[in-house]
């Protein structure tokens, strides 16, 4: 962890307080879940906070919401643009339709069926791209332009980075002080924002984030200290396909987060089918990083409390059936 000051970082404890206050009575407060299984396998005291039940299906509802909710008047009236493979996008579009503030979404065109069909169901406009040949910020930079629409990015934002903290908030909360934080990684919204909740509630607690082995961007960033990228990581993980972490997100990460750790997607797919045979809870790929982390032994975790954020649940059933 870093040594800067927090009052020189972006997003502090205030603000995902702030956030929580926003998100009360919209947002769902998500179960804490406990198994018996998981606490034999592991030797440890493990808590699932789990998103998956979240509005949407993702804990991207909490950042989105937010973001949308600190909007000024004109810029509501105007509406917003995203740019998402799939969670931020229904977060976004479902966001703008409870605030009455018209949704924009740029998605690829490999986005999972199941969160295309969400988005649109939401009632947002979608606008697809191809990752091959198109960047997906300048198509959402050059629609804000010419529409008059304010930019609500997927991880890099302080605002979002608030809202994604409360999910860490409510699970300490619940289940009382951790030796460990497992949080799954992307741009690294969610994890920025649990830490920096998790550092406040839980005087020294390990705040650990998990990428995808093929897209280990920011674990990397993280052991280098320089930001490093990764070009459409091939992985089954379709929400952690980002290819860095932010400028926001990065400083927040060397500050607060403790370490990075690495699934392959073999461990990644064994991990989340443990999870529904176990827990009878369905958790997408991206979802379970976290959860394999802990189950694949990548740390040592016995006799410790852990936390384990499970960030969504928004399955593509057809798509997953051909890996099974």
């Amino acid at each position: 962890m870093g040594a800067a000051s927090n009052q020189l970082l972006p997003v502090t404890y205030a603000d995902v307080c702030a956030a929580a206050k926003r998100l009360a009575g919209i947002a769902q407060r998500t179960p804490a879940l406990t198994s018996r299984s998981v606490d034999e396998r592991t030797g440890a005291s493990v808590f699932f906070k789990c998103e998956n039940f979240q509005r949407m299906g993702a804990f991207k509802f909490r950042g989105a919401y937010n973001a949308l909710s600190n909007l000024n008047d004109a810029q509501q009236r105007r509406g917003v643009v995203a740019y998402s493979s799939g969670n931020h996008a229904q977060a976004v579009a479902l966001a703008g339709r409870l605030l009455g503030v018209k949704a924009v979404i740029v998605m690829p065109d490999d986005a999972p069926a199941v969160k295309l069909e969400a988005t649109r169901g939401y009632g947002a406009e979608i606008v697809i791209y191809s990752r091959e040949t198109q960047d997906r910020e300048q198509l959402a930079c050059e629609l804000a332009e010419k529409r008059g629409l304010t930019v609500i990015p997927p991880f890099d934002h302080p605002h979002v980075i608030a809202g994604q903290g409360t999910a860490a908030k409510e699970l300490i909360e619940r289940v009382g002080a951790l030796d460990y934080l497992l949080v799954p990684c992307g741009g690294g919204g969610l994890i920025s924002g649990c830490a920096i909740a998790a550092n406040h509630l839980s005087p020294g607690v390990k705040v650990i984030g998990v990428e995808p082995a093929a897209g280990d961007d920011v674990t990397r960033s993280f052991h280098t200290k320089t930001l490093q990228s990764v070009h459409n990581p091939d992985t089954i993980a379709d929400g952690a396909r980002t290819h860095s972490a932010g400028k926001i997100t990065f400083a927040l990460i060397l500050h607060h987060v403790h370490d990075m750790l690495t699934v392959t997607d073999e461990e990644l797919l064994r991990s989340m089918f443990y999870l529904w045979e176990r827990m009878k809870i369905v958790v997408e790929p991206t979802g379970a990083l976290a959860a394999a982390a802990l189950l694949e032994g990548k740390l040592d975790a016995r006799g410790q409390r852990v936390g384990v954020i499970v960030s969504g649940g928004n399955v593509d059933l057809k798509s997953l059936a051909s890996l099974t």
